[in-house]
């Protein structure tokens, strides 16, 4: 007799404790996104500033400054894990061919304020490649729990489904960009 309200208990403390644990990991992915938005949001912010610096120096490559600042829209705009990846990598090119003119006109290599501008934006990419890799780490943990025995069970029943990873598309983007003056 005492068997039959022990077993019942024990599934019941367990699926309780599986439940909350998946609900912190959740919790934790959201963390580890919220981390990622803040880097981006840095990155953002710096754009704006480095394109001014640039539209002095590069009055013939008006087009390469507007793809800049319509991808960082685009980028700003974004929602969800997908169409946010799709936006980034945009702005990385976009970023890139911009920084490929700049390669084309020394005085503006040599301005301080740009200067200053791509160290901010080095480091911010820094930072979103950790970012972006912590993010990625918690969902690998989180989507690996879920889809193993028993904890599926649970998982299943209350609506727990897999996240998706931020990851760059192809090969040609998966270096920073290169922001040297």
């Amino acid at each position: 007799m005492v068997v039959f309200l022990i077993i019942p208990a024990i599934v019941i403390i367990w699926g309780s404790l599986t439940y909350n644990l998946l609900v912190r990991q959740r919790v934790s992915i959201k963390n580890a996104w919220s981390q990622i938005d803040v880097q981006l949001k840095r990155r953002y912010d710096l754009i704006p500033n480095l394109v001014e610096v640039a539209k002095g120096y590069m009055a013939h490559e008006r087009q390469t400054l507007e793809n800049v600042t319509k991808a960082r829209q685009q980028a700003i705009d974004a929602s969800g894990v997908q169409e946010q990846v799709r936006a980034e990598n945009l702005l990385t090119q976009t970023l890139r061919s911009l920084f490929a003119v700049v390669e084309n006109y020394p005085d503006l290599k040599a301005n301080q304020n740009m200067l200053s501008l791509q160290e901010e934006l080095a480091s911010t990419e820094n930072r979103i490649s950790f970012a972006r890799q912590f993010y990625n780490d918690e969902v690998a943990k989180y989507n690996a729990r879920i889809q193993s025995v028993p904890v599926n069970l649970i998982a299943s029943s209350f609506g727990f489904t897999k996240e998706e990873f931020f990851e760059i598309e192809d090969s040609s983007q998966r270096e920073a960009p290169k922001i040297k003056f």
